[in-house]
């Protein structure tokens, strides 16, 4: 048999040489070290090597090794190549004879970069290096400094788009994960906010972070969140998408249970009640667990405008909820089998309106669903200068075709159009898009049995989410299990001076807030 040239490498036998070469130990050799990086990363024009020999040695000193774009030059230059090469005394003996340079002697008289640390192997090498880190490697020595030279670019701190407020602050997160952390640390100055950072995704290393207060948030489901970030054994992570579906309690629901924002003070409020924040480098959008249903239904502006302002607000969301849930199903129900409960001039101008209609209520109501998603849709992906004109035009255009053709009644175009209108005060957008999966079966329902399927389907759905849990937290409290302490701050916001303990089900360390209402409460 001939032997077969250009074998590849099994993907398996691959993997293991690719996780030895990350637990081996640095070796003593520079050269030896120069070389393993520059196969290990095929010798790739983005990686920059620079190798310092000083007057009077014996070959190279030392190397200096960063990835171009993701590390600052100017940090490079100024506090590692400058000190390195202008401080060349610190190699010489007594008699002038050239010395080796040790690694420590280099952290502590050499090097001025404030960041630092030690390289045991060369996995944490490579980590270091491609994300941004400088590499110092010293000839005759097992080991490696990583200097925190990371200056690539981001997009800025700019304006929220997904979470708009009137009143309040209106920065965002970024992409970079340290400048959102630090965002989170300008809002909360205390020694007892703990950020915990491990690399999840065997190729692309994709650094995560948990943020908690210590002594507010539950001992219990931090350590709940550690066992399921570490069980998470997957090649990438490109978003906390990835993260948020890898660790949920309940994978087939609709109802979102891990809450994200990229908004700070949202994330510092919930850190204030006792939540953990999951940060991933690389989004803007900040995990935060445990959630609650009704934390999909709040605002930032809730707590930033007076009380009554902002539980009227919140009233209005909830009515927007029953339409956006109920509104086409009960539509069609009515029509069909209930006509009954309609007032007599109502039912004769719907009856006049669908005289000439060739579907059946349930065929026109998924009709223009589907058609307004498909709008929204596009809308979306379509570019920002013409994506409202068209969804604006598209649906005018066609909702009046529509109707002047004799295929949709003009009551069914403003139905739908409520129900459209509606899903858009959810502060959350996606439990807007849960509201928008459960549309569709509850109209079957309607269409099917009519209220009695309407009523069927109301209570699968409450009893499906009165089983959901967060991280062990019911989702729906405090209204299952009703908690009567807790619905100061549900449906209702009374004033911040009465509110003076945290939510029970998910702090139960530290839950006193402030200082007893009786002795809070404005004086006249």
């Amino acid at each position: 048999m001939k032997e077969t040239k250009g074998k590849k490498t099994p993907p398996a036998q691959a993997n293991s040489q690719d996780q030895a070469i990350k637990t081996k130990p640095i070796m003593p050799s520079l050269q030896d070290n120069l070389e393993l990086i520059r196969s290990q990363l095929g010798n790739s024009s983005d990686i920059v090597i620079r190798e310092l020999s000083y007057p009077g040695g014996d070959g190279l000193a030392l190397a200096v090794v960063y990835t171009d774009g993701l590390a600052d030059k100017q940090s490079v230059s100024e506090f590692i190549l400058e000190s390195a090469m202008l401080r060349d005394q610190m190699t010489r003996g007594e008699g002038g004879d050239a010395v080796r340079v040790s690694p420590q002697t280099l952290v502590n008289q050499v090097l001025s970069i404030s960041d630092t640390r030690d390289v045991p192997n060369y996995g944490s090498l490579f980590n270091a290096l491609l994300s941004g880190e400088t590499i110092v490697l010293v000839d005759g020595y097992a080991s490696a400094i990583a200097a925190g030279t990371r200056g690539w670019r981001d997009r800025g701190i700019n304006e929220t788009l997904t979470e708009t407020v009137v009143r309040g602050p209106k920065e965002a997160f970024t992409e970079t994960l340290r400048t959102n952390t630090a965002m989170i640390r300008r809002k909360i100055k205390d020694p007892n906010l703990w950020l915990e950072t491990r690399q999840i995704g065997r190729v692309t290393e994709t650094d995560v972070a948990i943020m908690f207060i210590k002594g507010i948030a539950d001992d219990k489901v931090v350590e709940e969140v550690r066992q399921r970030l570490d069980r998470i054994d997957i090649d990438g992570i490109l978003e906390s998408g990835y993260i948020e579906e890898l660790i949920q309690d309940e994978t087939y629901t609709p109802f979102p249970t891990v809450y994200n924002s990229e908004r700070p003070d949202v994330v510092a409020a919930e850190l204030l009640e006792g939540k953990i924040a999951i940060l991933v480098d690389g989004t803007p959008m900040v995990l935060i667990v445990p959630a609650l249903f009704v934390s999909f239904l709040h605002a930032a502006e809730d707590y930033y405008h007076r009380f009554d302002i902002s539980t009227l607000i919140r009233i209005l969301r909830y009515i927007g909820v029953f339409i956006a849930l109920f509104g086409p199903s009960l539509y069609v129900a009515i029509t069909t089998y209930h006509q009954e409960m309609l007032p007599t001039q109502l039912l004769y101008s719907l009856a006049a309106q669908r005289e000439g209609i060739p579907f059946p209520a349930f065929i026109e109501a998924i009709m223009m669903e589907v058609a307004f998603e498909i709008l929204r849709e596009a809308g979306l992906r379509m570019p920002r200068t013409i994506g409202p004109a068209v969804s604006i035009v598209g649906t005018l255009v066609i909702g009046q075709a529509a109707v002047e053709a004799g295929i949709i009644s003009a009551a069914m175009v403003i139905v739908v159009s409520t129900t459209a209108i509606a899903s858009f005060v959810f502060p959350s957008y996606s439990l807007a898009n849960t509201m928008r999966m459960l549309r569709f079966p509850l109209m079957g329902l309607a269409a099917t049995f009519g209220l009695y399927g309407i009523i069927i389907g109301t209570f699968a759905i409450v009893l499906h989410v009165s089983s959901l849990r967060s991280f062990g937290v019911p989702y729906m409290s405090p209204f299952a299990p009703l908690i009567l302490s807790d619905q100061k701050d549900a449906i209702f916001r009374i004033p911040h001076w009465a509110q003076f303990a945290r939510p029970r089900l998910i702090n139960r360390n530290n839950r006193k807030r402030q200082q007893k209402p009786s002795s809070a409460k404005p004086k006249p």
